[in-house]
């Protein structure tokens, strides 16, 4: 594609010579405005996935992926059944769910009540990896399992006695009054997820029941998928056996939450490429100039044989390379920020006493990353592209140089 000359002539235009520092200074800035705008890219790209991916994880590993709702027709015996007997990898649990309010010692705060079944082996997994405080076997009746953040925020701990309000009233002589009872708190978990932390307070199913004044009837059934992805065609599955019951996926539950965040992305992939657009410029600019003051050589060559074709490679190639390898040494620095940024976040932290990333307003404790090969890809591929784009708009206007009067007065 480029013959030796070619390659040798470009080569020496970068490294300008001394009376022509101000070329190599607009190298210089082509050369880190690429190199940065490149870097920040996978950084932020880097970020923003590896947000979306824990936050994925904290929701389906916190979360059923498949819920069946009875819609005022009992989910019986038949129906599970047939479902053990048509899925045999899926886990199956009961439960039943409600808004409540928690009375600590000072204040009260508003919270889900969900009652489970400790004997599942779902429900019993997760106690097993996220309890905190206390022991898996205090969880009987008249017992429940806050969250770490609800314990911090209501100054309240294992062994502790607490009053649960629940949604649902009933009738006494002097009106109707909500449900309310007195549970000792078994223990705490604490799964890293903030908003899970502070708003789940989890009962033995029968006394969900109790305070929610429901029956067994009104058990809504959890799935467990092994791929939680296909969750949707497991509901449309599902809703075909008995399309009377109310079916939602996890998905569904959290699709604002994932469409903000993938827009989100998108913006700022188109923001920050922007940048390398912009850096390009100097490359434009530079190459420009350098065509301008080597008239004279160009010229020259021209009079020696060289095509006009072979000289707008030369510059092209020139331009090029400036953008090939500030686009290498922006992928390298991004990646290496990307493996690094919550060591960078703690250690900016601890300097200026601020707090870059707080976990009550991101619902997570730490900085997450995630370096997506397929991204940098598309990345470095831009970033080429742009600067191809970049280097042979002036190359190209050398066609129209006349030899003649270039050496006319040398």
């Amino acid at each position: 594609m480029f013959t030796k000359a070619e390659r040798l002539i470009s080569l020496r235009n970068l490294r300008p010579k001394k009376k022509e520092s101000f070329l190599k200074i607009i190298s210089v800035f082509s050369f880190l405005g690429i190199a940065l705008g490149v870097s920040i890219l996978i950084i932020v790209m880097s970020v923003m996935n590896g947000f979306k991916t824990d936050l994925t994880e904290k929701i389906l590993g916190l979360n059923p992926h498949v819920i069946v709702e009875p819609n005022s027709f009992e989910i019986n015996d038949k129906f599970i059944s047939k479902l053990k007997k048509n899925y045999k990898e899926i886990d199956i649990s009961k439960s039943y769910s409600g808004e409540g309010i928690i009375f600590g010692i000072d204040n009260a705060k508003g919270v889900i009540l969900k009652g489970v079944d400790t004997k599942e082996k779902n429900i019993e997994n997760f106690f097993k990896k996220f309890i905190s405080k206390g022991e898996l076997s205090n969880f009987g009746t008249n017992s429940v399992f806050i969250g770490s953040e609800l314990a911090f925020n209501l100054n309240l701990k294992e062994g502790d006695t607490l009053n649960l309000m629940s949604s649902s009233f009933i009738s006494t002589p002097l009106g109707s009054v909500p449900l309310q009872e007195s549970f000792k708190i078994a223990g705490v978990f604490s799964t890293g997820f903030l908003e899970f932390d502070q708003n789940i307070v989890y009962l033995n199913i029968e006394d969900a029941l109790s305070i929610f004044d429901k029956e067994h009837k009104d058990l809504n059934i959890e799935i467990y998928l092994d791929n939680p992805l296909e969750a949707n065609s497991y509901k449309k599955e599902i809703q075909k056996i008995n399309p009377n019951y109310f079916i939602y996926t996890w998905s569904d539950l959290n699709k604002s939450l994932f469409s903000a965040l993938k827009l989100e992305r998108n913006v700022m992939f188109i923001i920050l490429t922007l940048i390398v657009v912009v850096a390009a410029f100097n490359i434009i600019s530079g190459l420009t100039i350098l065509i301008k003051n080597k008239t004279k050589e160009i010229a020259i060559l021209k009079t020696l044989g060289l095509s006009n074709n072979s000289i707008k490679k030369i510059f092209f190639l020139t331009g090029l390379t400036i953008g090939f390898f500030a686009t290498i040494t922006g992928i390298i620095l991004g990646i290496i920020f990307s493996l690094n940024i919550e060591k960078l976040r703690i250690l900016i932290s601890n300097i200026f006493d601020l707090e870059i990333f707080p976990s009550d307003i991101y619902f997570l404790d730490k900085l997450p990353t995630e370096i997506n090969v397929s991204y940098i890809f598309l990345v470095f591929f831009i970033s080429i592209i742009i600067s191809a784009i970049a280097s042979y708009l002036p190359a190209k206007k050398i066609s129209k140089m006349n030899t003649f009067r270039a050496l006319r007065y040398e």
